[in-house]
C-alpha cells in the first residue's frame, strides 16, 4: 500500500510539474456562530450535530480535535483524476523526499506548520494553546500562532482581540485572580482582567503558546504550529455558555482531579500576558521584501518573528509576471485575482485551483507568476519550521 501510494504521489508530482492541487478541507466548530465569509453557499455552512462549517484549513497534515466528526476532519487531500484518494498527511509519510526535499525530511517529520482561515460572528472565547511543556503531557505539540487580517473583507461585529491580562496581575503574582471565572463557569467577566487591540485589515499579530486571548471577528488567515491544543476559560460567549470539558481539553485526568481548574493557571505564561508592550511586541505589519521587489509585483512578510513558520504576500500587477524563487516547500493560497503559477490556472474563490502545494524541487528555482485578470493577484505563501532563517525578528521593547 505504501508503494501504491508513493507512486500516486510521483505521478501527480509528474502531472503537476512539481506542483499539488489540494481540494478544500472544511472544518466544523459548534461553539460559535459562523460568519459566512468563506465563499460557501448558504446551506453548506450548517453541519448538523457537528455545528457550522467555519473554518478552512490549508495543505494541512493535522486532524481537527473535534468531539464530533469525521476521521479525517481536516485534512487536505490531494486533488486527483478519477477515484484515487490520497491526503497531503499520507503524502508526506510516503513521499516526503520528493515534497519537502531529501535534506529537509531527514530533519523534519513533516511540514510542520497548520494555515487556516477561520470565520466566526462573534468573538473566539478567551483562551490559551498548551505551551510545549503542557502540551507533550498529553502527547501533542504546542501552538504558536500568527494572524493576519485580510483587507476588502467584512470585520464583523468584533473586531478586537483581548490579549493576556492587566501588567499587575503578572507584576504582582496576583494570579488566582481568574479562577472564581473558571470555578463558577457562568459568565464572561474574565474578560474584565484583559485589554483589547483592534483588528486591523492588512495587519496582523504574533501569538506565543502560552498566552490568553480571545480573537475578534474579523476574517483572519492564520499560520500556526500544526497542533490544535486549546483550553478555553470563558464560559460566556455569544450568549450560550459553552461546555466546561473545553477548559480541561488537554488536560491529563489525574492533574484535573488533583488541581481542578488551578492546572490551567500553572499553564499561563505570566511574563508574556503581562507584557506592558504586548502591542509593540506581538504586533505584525507587513515588511516589505526588497530583495525579491520586481517591476511586476512585490512581496511582503505578513508572518515572521519566529522560525517555527513564516509567510508572505505576494502582490502580482494586473497582466504583469512575477519571478519566485524560495528557499523550500511551501503551499500557497490564491486570495484575490486570477492568472497562472508556473503555468497552472488559479483563481481566488474557485475551491478547485485556490490552493496549491509547491514541492522543493520546483519551489527552489525560477518559477512564473503570470496575472491574467484586470485587478491585482494577491496570494499568501505559507512556510514551514527553518524553511525562512533570515525573517524579522521584532526587537523587544521595554520601555
Amino acid at each position: 500500500m505504501r508503494g501504491k501510494k508513493r507512486i500516486l504521489v510521483e505521478k501527480a508530482l509528474e502531472g503537476g510539474n512539481g506542483i499539488l492541487n489540494l481540494k478544500p478541507a472544511w472544518v466544523a466548530r459548534d461553539f460559535l456562530p459562523p460568519g459566512r465569509r468563506l465563499g460557501l453557499k448558504e446551506e453548506e455552512y450548517d453541519a448538523g450535530e457537528r455545528g457550522w462549517i467555519s473554518e478552512r484549513w490549508l495543505a494541512s497534515t493535522t486532524k481537527a480535535d473535534n468531539a464530533v466528526g469525521p476521521e479525517d476532519e481536516g485534512l487536505s487531500y490531494l486533488a486527483l483524476e478519477g477515484n484515487e484518494k490520497i491526503t497531503l498527511k499520507e503524502a508526506i509519510e510516503v513521499a516526503g523526499d520528493l515534497l519537502m526535499g531529501r535534506e529537509y525530511a531527514k530533519t523534519h517529520k513533516g511540514l510542520g506548520r497548520l494555515a487556516k482561515i477561520y470565520d466566526y460572528d462573534a468573538r473566539i472565547p478567551y483562551h490559551i494553546h498548551q505551551m510545549e511543556k503542557d502540551a507533550a503531557l498529553v502527547g501533542r505539540n504546542s501552538k504558536d500562532e500568527a494572524y493576519y487580517f485580510p483587507e476588502n473583507v467584512n470585520t464583523g461585529p468584533h473586531p478586537e482581540t483581548f490579549f493576556g491580562v492587566h501588567p499587575y496581575i503578572a507584576d504582582q503574582k496576583k494570579y488566582e485572580i481568574l479562577l472564581p471565572y473558571l470555578e463558577d463557569w457562568d459568565s464572561d467577566l474574565i474578560l474584565k482582567h484583559s485589554r483589547a487591540y483592534l483588528n486591523v485589515r492588512g495587519e496582523g499579530f504574533f501569538l506565543p503558546s502560552g498566552v490568553l486571548h480571545g480573537p475578534g471577528t474579523a476574517l483572519t488567515i492564520e499560520l500556526q504550529e500544526n497542533s490544535d491544543v486549546f483550553a478555553m476559560l470563558q464560559a460566556l460567549n455569544a450568549g450560550k455558555i459553552i461546555s466546561k470539558e473545553l477548559l480541561f481539553k488537554d488536560v491529563r485526568r489525574e492533574d484535573r482531579e488533583k488541581y481542578g481548574e488551578k492546572v490551567i493557571l500553572n499553564q499561563i505564561d505570566w511574563k508574556a500576558n503581562g507584557d506592558p508592550y504586548f502591542y509593540e511586541n506581538y504586533h505584525l505589519e507587513p515588511k516589505l521584501i526588497k530583495e525579491t521587489k520586481q517591476e511586476g509585483g512585490k512581496e511582503y512578510w505578513i508572518y515572521y518573528n519566529t522560525r517555527k513558520f513564516s509567510g508572505k504576500k505576494l502582490v502580482v500587477k494586473p497582466k504583469c509576471t512575477f519571478t519566485s524563487v524560495d528557499n523550500g516547500v511551501y503551499n500557497i493560497l490564491v486570495w484575490s485575482g486570477k492568472g497562472r503559477y508556473d503555468g497552472y490556472e488559479i483563481e481566488a474563490g474557485n475551491f478547485e485551483c485556490d490552493e496549491l502545494l509547491i514541492s522543493y524541487e520546483k519551489a527552489t528555482k525560477p518559477l512564473i507568476v503570470e496575472n491574467t485578470g484586470k485587478d491585482d493577484l494577491l496570494i499568501i505563501k505559507f512556510f514551514g519550521p527553518d524553511i525562512n532563517i533570515n525573517i524579522p525578528i521584532i526587537k523587544q521593547y521595554k520601555g
